[in-house]
């Protein structure tokens, strides 16, 4: 287990927390109340600074509830040299408003190790059973 230290911006807001036992996400709130437009997104921000630990960062990731009810928080990264506060972007994918209150659990974060490439110039070859077959090119 490692350390994550977090900073609460707004000391009314709880840290967060995992929800059950062994959970890889823990939730993030919203530290305001926020409108929704329709078919709009939203940065919400959560009133939280994270130092992260050394070669880990912090992925965001949507909530299925909120999913559910066309709410979906944008995939993020938060990389471990970030000091500012944790903002999450909210879609509204509904045709009316909706309304963000404080302290609603608006997403997840997942702590994860960081593996970098090397990155090498080269030729790459299409010649595969695949090939350069895009979504749908299993014929499934």
């Amino acid at each position: 287990m490692y350390d994550l230290i977090v900073q609460r911006l707004d000391p009314t807001l709880p840290l967060p927390t995992y929800a059950r036992e062994g959970d890889s996400g823990f939730d993030l709130r919203a530290d305001d109340d926020y409108v929704l437009n329709p078919h709009k997104t939203e940065k919400v921000g959560t009133g939280l600074l994270f130092h992260i630990p050394e070669g880990y960062e912090v992925q965001i990731r949507p909530r299925s509830s909120m999913s559910s009810i066309g709410l979906p928080a944008q995939f993020g990264t938060v990389d471990n040299g970030y000091r500012g506060e944790v903002v999450v972007i909210l879609a509204n994918l509904n045709e009316g408003t909706r309304l963000i209150r404080k302290g609603d659990r608006i997403a997840q974060a997942v702590l994860a190790p960081v593996t970098q490439a090397n990155i090498v110039e080269g030729v790459v070859s299409t010649d595969t059973e695949r090939g350069e077959g895009g979504f749908g090119s299993t014929g499934r």
